[in-house]
């Protein structure tokens, strides 16, 4: 960025902020603060939460390596609950 402030985006159709092509940190920030409340919510909502935490306490990882086994039955399971939450599966 070049020291601009970067000013409050405005919310697409789709409830999505709409913000300038940026480099760092600040735009992601601001579009993340500008999603509507359902939106950023949503990131600890699966149950269990997903084991690798991130420095935002509502973002959480699934790190799938090749050659790793898989808990075919818990991906399934997060998968279900995802598409229940708002935002998901609507055309």
């Amino acid at each position: 960025m070049s020291g601009k402030a970067l000013r409050k985006p405005k919310l697409l159709s789709g409830g999505n902020p709409q913000i300038a092509k940026a480099d760092g940190d600040e735009p992601v920030q601001v579009y993340i603060d500008a999603m509507p409340g359902w939106k950023s919510d949503t990131g600890a909502s699966l149950d269990p939460i997903p084991p690798v935490a991130s420095k935002d306490k509502n973002a959480r990882y699934f790190h799938i390596h090749e050659g790793d086994a898989l808990d075919e039955a818990q991906i399934r399971k997060w998968v279900k609950q995802a598409s229940k939450l708002p935002g998901w599966g609507q055309a």
